[in-house]
């Protein structure tokens, strides 16, 4: 093979400006022994030499043992892979959708420049006119239209498949004086374009070192321009060699009775903790709701006259009561840390799905609430007005004489006005509980999480009235049985110990800030002080709140430091209202205060060694609460873990890694638990192997967690951890539009030590979003035969895929993976 680029009319007569490369390869695929093969790079620069070393370097004597270089499985295809500049979801129509855009668009036969990229299925509307541009120029079309016939001809070479076709369209946009030279400004402009188009803000910034980088490294000469074929050399260099999985074997059952059994098998063996509890609470339900009803059943004088509407009436009543004082208990989260740190319930007992029982519950209590009202107002109640004397004589003890003349006698009692105010209070609560409410989708200012955090407290007021009500009831005079207090002395007293607890435990261990950091995209670092006798394990989190935000609320947020860790961090992101206003007030506070290390005027620092109460250094009092359980802390009984982090999600899975870090460095102590080597204590850290995968939209999130990301890549040696980054906003691998940013990342990371020119890290960021299947069969050929800890925090549109095939690869490979997500 030989690859001799051609020469322009500058560079004639002048072989210092050629490179030339020559390949010669002899293989006898019949006695693998005998072999050759030579290479030539002359006038290379060391980078291109050693890139192109890199890519020979697949090329084995053995033909069968490696692939040969060819423009299918070498540098040559992936470069053709990275210049796709039609999107496969814009490509599915074909020259026929093409077409009848064309129609729609067009004026007078015409379409104009302005709509070529709607035409083409491009929604960039800056890169579809660059690309406009260059195939006019190249056709020598002027104007700002062009014929149907011109479309199809641009359709025929942007839809070419052929390596030099789309190559050859890239270089048409970068050439705009169409001579075969570019200068660094056309450099710096096709770079700035590809940013604009990837929403990549840091990497436009910079857009002018990064063409003076392409400029040292091909224009070594100083000429000012390079030729367009030295551009296409670096494009046609692979990044790194491609991490390439198995094929995705399918080792499903034929027989559907087997089938059937393996899926009935998964579902138990992970829901069985779910299955036993749910069966409990409904026979509880149904148990005490037939108890009711059969009671009232054989009470004669009051079923004569009300009949079964009494009876399921006051069974509905049963069901409420019970309910109202379960419902508390899944909210205990003290309590259920320590059942699930120091005891073997969490084994029986789904602890991690406590708010998803809570809500269970929510809805019986509003089965129960419903089967109990409705049967009186629309049933018995009538039943009872419409009673002859004969039949009302035996309930006179009951309602007294003379009898109830209409509705509004039941409503002004005191069994009616509690009632309906508390059916109000609850409906107020629960509607505001919803998720489109509680997380304000519907509207920006009116719903939301204050609303919802206010509203919940009702429940005091619900919870007297419900006593009360319980004590003037209809048809029941004796104290003893009147059993509301008796199903809520216990769950309340409990409740009130644990809001006791937080307030006190708030108040006499303060935080103190050691460092805060604001960062330019609305995230807001505290890092504070390790309170004395503060346990936590990687996963969990904390409750923080500021007065000089909101003196009662409290919000959640994961530990983004490790256990063994001198301090205790947390990363906040401003979704809300709350989080807005503290991101505020920290940026406020800490301008006024020096500060250190700053990169920008829109990164700001306070660091505190931990002297002093943080009000004297006028900074706002913050008090935390915790820490508190959570599904990602069982991440130490798997030996492999796929942890997953969509945005500010990765904040759990961060602490995680940092403590695997941690475990496998020597470490003089354990900070957490006061041993040092000398003299150990077993633990139940199993983790041997770590997949991170963080899905983020913005190119500045990486700064978050640069620093984690640095030590993974200085201290994994053994490959423990496997880091991906993926940047969303950046256009996936086979399109033009992110084929610059991969040039990019090639160049710097060779240039400057390995350094990711989107992550600004050494590790490597990808684009898109992950292909799961690929990443979970990658897994389950990694790990035959093992459990993988399958860990997600993040937005919930990606719960669904994630747990279904969980489910769909443990029964399929001989890998059991278990799927948990994070829930506040």
């Amino acid at each position: 093979m030989s690859l001799v680029p051609p020469r322009s009319s500058a560079s004639d007569g002048d072989d210092n400006n050629n490179l030339e490369i020559t390949l010669d390869i002899d293989d006898d695929k019949k006695d693998k022994r005998s072999s050759s093969s030579s290479m030539v790079l002359r006038n290379a620069s060391p980078l291109i030499k050693q890139q192109f070393s890199q890519d020979l370097a697949s090329v084995h004597p053995c033909g069968d043992a490696r692939p040969r270089l060819d423009r299918s499985s070498a540098a040559t295809a992936r470069a053709l892979k990275g210049l796709q500049f039609i999107s496969r979801a814009n490509d599915r129509a074909g020259w026929k959708g093409v077409e009848s855009r064309f129609k729609s668009l067009a004026v007078n036969d015409l379409l104009p420049r302005s709509e070529f990229g709607e035409c083409v299925g491009i929604k960039e509307t800056k890169f579809a006119g660059e690309l406009f541009d260059a195939l006019a120029r190249r056709r020598n079309i002027s104007g700002d239209s062009i014929t149907k016939a011109e479309v199809h001809e641009f359709w025929d070479q942007i839809s070419d498949t052929s390596f030099d076709s789309r190559l050859q369209t890239f270089f048409d946009m970068v050439d705009k004086n169409a001579d075969g030279r570019i200068t660094e400004d056309e450099v710096k402009e096709i770079i700035t374009l590809s940013a604009s188009a990837n929403k990549l803000s840091r990497m436009e910034e910079q857009a002018e070192k990064y063409a003076r980088l392409i400029m040292e490294e091909l224009d070594p000469d100083k000429l000012g321009h390079i030729e367009i074929y030295k551009l296409a050399t670096l494009l046609q260099v692979p990044s790194e060699p491609a991490v390439r999985s198995k094929k995705r074997s399918s080792t499903e059952e034929p027989n559907p009775l087997r089938r059937w059994y393996r899926c009935a098998a998964y579902f138990l063996g992970k829901t069985w903790q779910r299955c036993w509890v749910m069966l409990l609470w409904l026979s509880i339900c149904a148990g005490l709701f037939a108890w009711k009803f059969e009671q009232y059943r054989r009470r004669r004088a009051v079923f004569d006259v009300m009949g079964y509407c009494v009876c399921v009436a006051k069974g509905g009543a049963e069901t409420l009561k019970f309910n109202m004082a379960l419902i508390l208990l899944p909210v205990c989260r003290n309590t259920i840390t320590w059942l699930r740190n120091h005891t073997a319930v969490r084994r029986a007992v789904p602890l991690h799905d406590n708010l998803n029982f809570h809500m269970v519950v929510a809805a019986g209590i509003a089965v129960g609430a419903g089967l109990h009202i409705i049967s009186h107002l629309t049933c018995d109640f009538p039943r009872l007005l419409h009673a002859t004397d004969a039949a009302y004589a035996p309930l006179e003890r009951y309602f007294g004489m003379p009898r109830p003349p209409n509705y509004w006698w039941f409503v002004k009692g005191t069994e009616g006005w509690t009632g309906f105010t508390m059916l109000v209070l609850m409906a107020v609560a629960f509607t505001l509980a919803m998720p489109w409410f509680r997380r304000g989708t519907i509207k920006k200012r009116l719903p939301g999480f204050n609303t919802f955090w206010y509203s919940h407290h009702l429940f005091v007021v619900v919870y007297v009235l419900l006593i009360v009500h319980g004590q003037s009831l209809y048809l029941t005079d004796k104290f003893a049985k009147k059993s509301t207090w008796m199903y809520l002395a216990v769950p309340v007293v409990l409740y009130a110990c644990e809001r006791l607890t937080r307030a006190l435990r708030s108040r006499v261990r303060p935080a103190k800030i050691r460092k805060v950091a604001v960062y330019p995209n609305k995230l807001l670092t505290l890092q504070f002080s390790k309170p004395e006798g503060f346990r936590y394990k990687s996963g969990q989190y904390i409750f923080i709140n500021c007065a000089s935000v909101s003196p009662f609320e409290w919000h959640p947020f994961s530990i983004t430091s490790a256990p063994q860790d001198s301090y205790l961090s947390v990363h906040i992101r401003s979704l809300g209202d709350w989080t807005g206003d503290l991101n505020k007030l920290f940026s406020e506070v800490c301008r006024r205060q020096p500060t250190q290390g700053n990169t920008g005027p829109l990164q700001v620092e306070y660091d505190q060694e931990g002297g002093g109460p943080t009000a004297d250094q006028g900074l706002p009092k913050v008090r935390i609460d915790g820490p508190y359980g959570a599904p990602a802390q069982d991440y130490q009984q798997y030996d492999v873990v796929l942890l997953v982090g969509l945005g500010i999600g990765a904040t759990p899975m961060i602490s995680i890694i940092k403590d695997i870090i941690n475990n496998m460095k020597p470490l003089d102590g354990d900070l957490e638990t006061g041993t040092g080597r000398d003299n150990p204590e077993p633990t139940s850290f199993q983790t041997q192997r770590a997949y991170f995968y963080w899905m983020t939209p913005e190119q500045g999130s990486f700064d978050w967690f640069k620093d984690v990301m640095d030590d993974v890549a200085k201290t994994d040696t053994e490959g423990v951890i496997e880091f991906h980054n993926y940047c969303t906003s950046v256009y996936e691998e086979g399109d033009a539009r992110s084929a610059v940013i991969t040039m990019l990342q090639s160049l710097n990371r060779a240039k400057h030590g390995g350094v990711d020119v989107v992550s600004g890290t050494k590790v490597n960021a990808h684009f898109a979003r992950p292909n799961w299947p690929d990443v979970y069969q990658r897994i389950a050929d990694n790990h035959p035969q093992q459990r993988v800890g399958v860990f997600y925090c993040g937005s919930p549109k990606v719960t669904k895929e994630l747990r279904e095939l969980a489910q769909e690869f443990s029964t399929k490979t001989s890998t059991k993976f278990e799927f948990h997500k994070e829930n506040f």
